[in-house]
C-alpha cells in the first residue's frame, strides 16, 4: 500500500473557507494526475477535483467556481482551497491518484460545514 496524509479539515460556518493539504509519496505523485475525493455520510465517494501533471484542472459541477486544486511537484503535495462552503460540502475528504488506485490509502480529513 501507498500512504497519503490528508490534513486541514475542521468545522466551519456556511460561507467560510478551508484549505486542505495532502502529502503523497513521490512514487505515486510524480507520474499521476491527482485528485480530491469526498464521501458524505450515507453516500458514495465522489470525485471533487483533479489536477493533471501539466497543471490542467477539472472540477465537479457542484464545486466549480468555489474550490481550487493545486499541486507542488517539488514537495509532492496537493492542496484544495475551498471557499463559500455549503452544508452539503460536509464530508470526509480524501486524496488519491486519478483515476483512484485501490492501493493508495489515507485516513481522510473531515470537513463539517454548519452554523
Amino acid at each position: 500500500q501507498v500512504q497519503v496524509n490528508e490534513s486541514g479539515g475542521g468545522l466551519v460556518q456556511p460561507g467560510g473557507s478551508l484549505r486542505l493539504s495532502c502529502a503523497a509519496s513521490g512514487s505515486i505523485f510524480s507520474f499521476n494526475a491527482m485528485g480530491w475525493y469526498r464521501q458524505a455520510p450515507g453516500k458514495q465517494r465522489e470525485l471533487v477535483a483533479v489536477i493533471h501533471i501539466d497543471g490542467r484542472t477539472n472540477y465537479a459541477d457542484s464545486v466549480k467556481g468555489r474550490f481550487t486544486i493545486s499541486r507542488d511537484n517539488a514537495k509532492n503535495t496537493i492542496d484544495l482551497q475551498m471557499t463559500r462552503l455549503k452544508p452539503e460540502d460536509t464530508a470526509v475528504y480524501y486524496c488519491n491518484t486519478y483515476p483512484a488506485r485501490m492501493d493508495v490509502r489515507g485516513k481522510g480529513t473531515l470537513v463539517t460545514v454548519s452554523s
